[in-house]
């Protein structure tokens, strides 16, 4: 019945013309009560085709409605029979699909011209983003080989709060006063974690803490931060070459430019490659306060992962690279799945500076046998937290984890 509306409204449509949303409903009104003459349709099936007709012509055809419902963070498209979803941390199969493959490509299309992406079999593989700031990336056959792939990370509506994330239970509201404290105390943090950790979010979420007055510059290979009330924010987003392998603008050149515009700090969304030596290089340079993520499996993981990131771009001494990362960084934080699969932060840890020609990583808090996040210490530099005015939030936060009997080494 649905394709025998759409057939039915694209005839009726005159295509040299620009159609109006209210045209288009309009027809499809009109078309619905036709062939409701013919087949008996309860109201329900009538609102239920005039949607899913306006969403094929129009919009993203069965997505539409996936991407309009704020529960689900991410869609990921195996072929046109295969759709699954993510609530709160935890895949779903979705029970809906494409029509065929003929639409799906269609959708993709339709995904990438807006972008102003060029997909083919030439051109396989393209990352582009939605009119929300939702991620897309896209795969096409033949290295796809079960059909065309789509993954859509959805641009959050509402900007992320830590007390959105206590809300959903990735850590608790004491964890959330630390993290808030790091960030106004100007610590360097680092987050770290495997794809769909939550490490964009997070760093969202401490990045909203951040005093308003100050001037941020943030840095993305996909436009996805979304702070509130800072006036003096610059957003950097990098662009990939163009068809003739032209034109690109990396992480390195944008963090090289965010540098001699004036920072308070710079907040780099995803350190993926030899960029790090300049993420490095700014957190060395007076820009204290800066925040980065990276993928890695654990926060000692995340320092050698840094390391090799360095070396694909410079030929450095291991113990030099060593060096600055432990003066550049003060504390790495990691994100991961619970068993459950919902994300958790897992570790906490603050580096102290070098021993025995390695950074020094001082455990403040790790997950215990019952999945629970503890403290294990406090943090050994605490000049920050008295120079910029956290030292007394700090204190009060550590009586009340000491209240609940949780191990502090000092």
């Amino acid at each position: 019945m649905k394709e025998l509306l759409k057939q039915r409204v694209m005839e009726k449509l005159n295509f040299s013309q620009e159609i109006s949303d209210e045209h288009l409903k309009g027809v499809i009104q009109e078309e619905i009560m036709k062939i409701s003459e013919e087949y008996p349709l309860l109201l329900s099936d009538k609102i239920r085709l005039n949607q899913e007709v306006f969403y094929a012509l129009r919009r993203l055809d069965i997505l539409q409605d996936l991407l309009e419902d704020d529960s689900v963070t991410e869609i990921m498209i195996n072929g046109y029979k295969n759709i699954f979803i993510e609530r709160q941390g935890k895949l779903h199969r979705y029970p809906g699909h494409f029509s065929d493959n003929e639409k799906l490509y269609q959708v993709i299309q339709q995904v990438a011209s807006g972008a102003n992406r060029m997909v083919n079999e030439r051109n396989p593989i393209v990352d582009a983003r939605l009119n929300d700031g939702s991620r897309v990336n896209i795969i096409l056959p033949p290295i796809s080989i079960d059909g065309a792939t789509m993954t859509i990370r959805k641009f959050a509506k509402e900007p992320m709060t830590l007390a959105w994330l206590c809300e959903r239970e990735a850590f608790s509201e004491e964890i959330a006063k630390f993290l808030k404290i790091l960030v106004r105390a100007r610590y360097n943090i680092f987050i770290s974690g495997g794809t769909g950790s939550g490490k964009t979010t997070l760093l969202n979420g401490m990045s909203n803490c951040i005093p308003k007055d100050e001037r941020i510059i943030t840095i993305e290979d996909s436009a996805e931060l979304k702070l509130n009330g800072i006036d003096n924010l610059v957003r950097l987003e990098m662009r990939n070459a163009n068809a003739a392998g032209e034109n690109q603008v990396d992480m390195k050149e944008l963090i090289k430019a965010a540098l001699r515009s004036r920072p308070d700090r710079i907040i780099v969304g995803e350190v993926r490659g030899e960029e790090a030596l300049s993420m490095l290089n700014a957190m060395n340079t007076g820009h204290d306060g800066s925040i980065s993520t990276g993928h890695a499996n654990s926060c000692k993981d995340m320092l050698k992962r840094i390391e090799t990131m360095v070396l694909m771009g410079v030929d450095m001494p291991v113990e030099a690279i060593r060096g600055q990362m432990a003066s550049a960084i003060d504390v790495i934080i990691h994100l991961g799945r619970s068993f459950d699969g919902s994300r958790k932060l897992m570790e906490i840890s603050e580096i102290t500076g070098m021993a025995a020609s390695q950074v020094a990583l001082h455990p403040l808090f790790e997950m215990n046998e019952d999945d629970e996040l503890t403290m294990r210490s406090e943090l050994c530099d605490q000049k920050k937290l008295k120079e910029y005015g956290q030292y007394e939030a700090y204190r009060k936060l550590m009586e009340s984890f000491k209240a609940r009997d949780q191990p502090v080494e000092i």
